[in-house]
């Protein structure tokens, strides 16, 4: 299995004192994609139809890595939402803000949670401990957004109608590492896709169980602040 896996749980794991394998990737911002300012990013066509001009903007042959993963975001980003679900693909912070803004209502004011590592180490993979009972952060709706693999930073936002409970997790790693994390627990998954990884990676098939998941550090979880 792919170690990057490693990131998927069910509620029961969620408790004080459970220990369970982890990954979470060390991103460099130095070597990350760049976000672009809006205006940058709006002058650049972002749609799988224009992939043979996108692949000559950038200098990547067709057959390369970097094509297809262009390719697989497009994709991903134009799929159609599943039943409940809204969901878009931002390519600027600005428009990321002003898509969560539309989503929450004009009027409401929101935070942003994500994943930090208070004690930093080199290991992706390693056994963490849940130090402190979780904290359930209470909201209506979460919006969660995804770094995307692009030429630029690309995130890929979705939010869904159906149970979604949000925490944050204060893990130990076994060699010393201590984790803020954020995740998420996904109670009706009945429309997923059967292939989703995360039933392969749990033993469990759409709609039979929860599925929770930690979010890298790169990621980003929007909720809205009480009135």
């Amino acid at each position: 299995m792919d170690p990057a896996l490693n990131v998927f749980f069910t509620p029961k794991d969620l408790k004080l004192g459970k220990t369970m394998p982890i990954y979470f990737s060390k991103n460099d911002p130095s070597t990350s994609p760049r976000i672009l300012p809006r205006e940058e990013a709006a002058s650049i066509p972002f749609s799988i139809s224009k992939l043979p001009y996108l692949l000559e903007f950038f200098s990547f042959t067709q057959d390369s890595p970097q094509a297809k993963a262009i390719e697989y975001t497009l994709t991903q980003c134009e799929l159609e939402p599943i039943r409940g679900e809204a969901k878009f693909c931002a390519a600027s912070i600005e428009s990321m803000l002003d898509l969560v803004g539309a989503l929450f209502g004009s009027s409401t004011k929101f935070k942003v949670l994500t994943t930090t590592q208070l004690k930093k180490s080199t290991t992706l993979l390693q056994n963490y401990t849940v130090l402190e009972a979780p904290k359930e952060i209470l909201a209506p709706k979460m919006i969660g957004c995804h770094t995307m693999p692009y030429p630029y930073a690309v995130f890929y936002c979705h939010s869904q109608e159906s149970e979604n409970r949000l925490y944050q997790v204060l893990l130990g790693g076994e060699n010393g590492e201590r984790v803020e994390a954020a995740a998420v627990c996904h109670f009706d998954t009945s429309q997923w896709d059967p292939s989703h990884v995360a039933f392969s990676v749990l033993g469990v098939q759409p709609g039979s169980c929860p599925v929770c998941h930690f979010f890298p550090a790169d990621n980003l979880v929007w909720v809205p602040l009480p009135a």
